[in-house]
């Protein structure tokens, strides 16, 4: 999955971008902050790993 569609799917979610470094914090009120790597293109099970953590999916 490409990371700006992983992206996407967390900001349509209310998720904001609070920091970054190796990888970029998204955080929500009343919800768990989740790291997403920066890389261009991320391994599909990290990418559902993320939208779980994040109760997407």
């Amino acid at each position: 999955m490409k990371r700006r569609d992983l992206i996407k799917r967390l900001e349509a979610a209310g998720y904001k971008a609070d920091r970054s470094g190796d990888h970029t914090i998204y955080e929500k009120p009343g919800a768990r902050p989740v790291q997403v790597p920066n890389h261009r293109e991320l391994n599909e099970n990290t990418a559902k790993a993320i939208l779980k953590a994040a109760g997407l999916k």
